[in-house]
């Protein structure tokens, strides 16, 4: 793997896991050192990170880590419904049937891991993989692309949100309703279903008390 691909991953990663927080300076002199690599690979990586709005310039010299606000996430939902209501209802009238009836059942039986696993991997590994599913079904590169932007900055969001049990059990009652309207081909349930799931996954990230402390970055 090239430097500057290995150096913009894990920065990337850093970022989303909040290892690196919103207004912190990256320098390329410091990262350079820290990863063990010249400055040019490093000058990439953070070109690309500004690209995907994850930094951004900091008076006029280096980048810092960009904030999230609540008029960032509430944005990025607007933006969500879009595409996620598009890509379901594709994919009802072009998915295989079968591949989303085992999701649903899976989805039915997967708040029953919640307790035992506190980071509740099982849980965002159905998601993601529902979530892969519905861009294969939806058969739109673009579509896709655009979708892949806005779930790096989910995963951010998410790392910022507590994961509660019980409203993970509901979310996956909402998924396992989005998988079955779209293993009977009801492009409008399927519409339908993923706008009530946003709207109180929207909810549930802005009632996250962190979001009014994020710092605004100068």
């Amino acid at each position: 793997m090239r430097a500057g691909e290995r150096a913009y991953r894990e920065l990337r990663a850093d970022i989303v896991s909040w290892r690196l927080t919103p207004g912190q300076v990256l320098g390329e002199v410091d990262l350079s050192e820290r990863l063990g690599i010249s400055r040019t690979p490093v000058r990439e990586a953070l070109s690309r990170l500004t690209a995907d709005g994850l930094t951004e310039p900091h008076n006029g010299r280096g980048v810092v880590v960009s904030a999230i606000s609540s008029e960032d996430v509430r944005a990025l939902y607007e933006l969500r419904d879009t595409l996620d209501c598009r890509a379901a209802e594709l994919a009802a009238e072009r998915g295989d049937r079968e591949t989303f009836r085992e999701l649903a059942e899976q989805l039915s039986h997967i708040a029953e891991t919640l307790t035992g696993d506190p980071d509740h991997v099982a849980y965002y590994e159905l998601v993601d993989r529902m979530d892969a599913e519905i861009d294969a079904a939806a058969q739109n590169p673009y579509l896709q692309q655009a979708l892949a932007n806005v779930r790096l900055h989910l995963a951010r969001v998410r790392r910022l949100s507590t994961s509660n049990p019980r409203r993970l059990a509901v979310a996956a009652a909402e998924h396992e309703a989005i998988a079955r309207a779209i293993a009977e081909s009801d492009a409008a349930l399927a519409v339908a279903t993923t706008r009530v799931h946003l709207k109180n996954a929207l909810g549930n990230a802005l009632r996250t008390p962190e979001l009014a402390a994020v710092p605004v970055a100068s």
